[in-house]
């Protein structure tokens, strides 16, 4: 017996040690700033736009300011290449990381500054600026993330990273919430600016990624099509590019609806902003937390694809339970269940997804294909949310509102099956390091 329990704690131990190393943890710090600007223009802009009384159809307009976001590609081009003035003796990574997180912070402190009872087109224009800072913060991230990984590491850090952007966003949302009652909003937005610190001191502890590939050095014509052409070109060259780029297009649609609308839903049900802190920011954080770690043992045990696939059956299933909770009212118990769920099936989802996005990424076009791959998760969805969820709700109500966005998600896991028995999926696979390690 004294023997088994020296053993047993050795294999704790042993399993935990991949989660200690330096980028993996560098990967956390990268989530929490990468987090936090989503969740200043996401529930926590919904919740303060609602109870200043601002009308649904405009609320959900909002959300548009997320469409930034899908068009980070165009510029992602730029993140790779252009050298920053003064700050590019740093390494191109480091020097962008920390522009950006200069700019992410200075828009959050502008729509803090903003009042949407008396100038609602002001803060609709704040709430972009922090999206297009948001959206250079979160290329930069990307990037410096899947370079600082090793192969092995793909799956630990993107856990890590999960963790860390659930972390920002939970802990940003909550602060605000907490803060604008006693300080006002202002305030609040003032100090949740702080949370893009954390990648800045990634940047200074983990240095310049060692797997950077700077692209060649050119001019004129050819530096153009180095920039902007190639790193789309030599995606769209793998095999069966198009339906990969299908398949990430569609596969986050219900999830999506479902996640922005849903505090509109509370509102509309009569939680109180305690309630809310408490289930969808307090017990919701436990919950991701725990699907990450799933989501970490399922890669781990049943690989890359199977893990991918689970992971979709389940984001479109936990949609449902929202529906439950229209149905059913002002229920916490239901309230938790519905959080506790679509939470740990996010939760599954971001370690496996986000692991298969980035083994899709040639380190010579960290920043533009990644960029790429994510905006394209999630346009389709933010597009729907931000045109037509808030007339679709007040059209046919929250509970067919919930299953038609499980609905939307089926074909996004049909694909991904077929993609799966064709061995597709490892064919545009970019790095066969990855492809191994995986």
């Amino acid at each position: 017996m004294s023997t088994s329990r020296p053993r047993g704690l050795r294999a704790l131990v042993a399993s935990l040690h991949p989660y200690l190393e330096a980028a993996p943890i560098g990967a956390l710090l990268l989530g929490i700033s990468s987090g936090f600007p989503y969740a200043m223009i996401g529930a926590t802009l919904t919740t303060r736009l609602a109870q200043q009384g601002i009308d649904k159809r405009s609320v959900t307009e909002f959300s548009l300011a997320f469409l930034v976001y899908n068009l980070k590609f165009l510029w992602a081009p730029l993140v790779d290449r252009l050298r920053l003035p003064f700050l590019s003796r740093f390494g191109q990574r480091r020097s962008w990381l920390w522009f950006s997180a200069a700019l992410v912070a200075a828009a959050v402190v502008f729509l803090g500054l903003t009042d949407p009872s008396t100038d609602l087109l002001a803060t609709a224009v704040a709430a972009i600026l922090v999206g297009v800072a948001g959206a250079t913060f979160d290329i930069v991230i990307d990037a410096y993330r899947i370079e600082i990984l090793e192969p092995r590491q793909l799956g630990v850090g993107s856990g890590m990273s999960q963790y860390g952007w659930r972390i920002g966003s939970v802990c940003a949302g909550a602060l605000a919430l907490l803060l604008a009652g006693p300080a006002g909003w202002t305030r609040a937005y003032l100090a949740c600016a702080l949370f893009s610190l954390p990648a800045v001191i990634a940047g200074l502890w983990l240095g310049e990624p060692s797997r950077h590939r700077a692209p060649a050095r050119l001019q004129g014509l050819a530096a153009l099509r180095e920039t902007v052409v190639e790193p789309l070109a030599e995606f769209f060259r793998r095999n069966g590019a198009w339906l990969v780029l299908l398949f990430v297009l569609l596969h986050k649609i219900g999830d999506t609806l479902a996640n922005l609308t849903v505090r509109l839903l509370l509102d509309d049900l009569s939680f109180s902003n305690q309630e809310i802190a408490t289930y969808d920011v307090g017990y919701g954080f436990v919950a991701y937390l725990v699907g990450i770690f799933l989501g970490g043992a399922f890669y781990t045990r049943l690989g890359i694809k199977r893990s991918v696939l689970l992971s979709l059956v389940l984001m479109a299933v936990s949609n449902l339970s929202f529906a439950i909770l229209a149905q059913v009212g002002h229920s916490n118990a239901m309230l938790a269940f519905s959080i506790g769920f679509e939470n740990i099936a996010s939760g599954i989802g971001g370690v496996a997804v986000v692991a298969y996005l980035s083994a899709l990424c040639n380190l010579t076009f960290t920043a533009t294909q990644y960029a790429l791959l994510s905006a394209a998760a999630s346009v389709l969805g933010r597009l729907i949310t931000g045109t037509s969820a808030g007339a679709l709700i007040v059209q046919i109500g929250y509970v067919d509102f919930y299953l038609l966005t499980t609905v939307a998600a089926l074909p996004g896991i049909a694909l991904f099956a077929w993609m799966m028995r064709t061995g597709l999926v490892d064919r545009a696979i970019a790095e066969t390091d990855v492809r191994r390690s995986a």
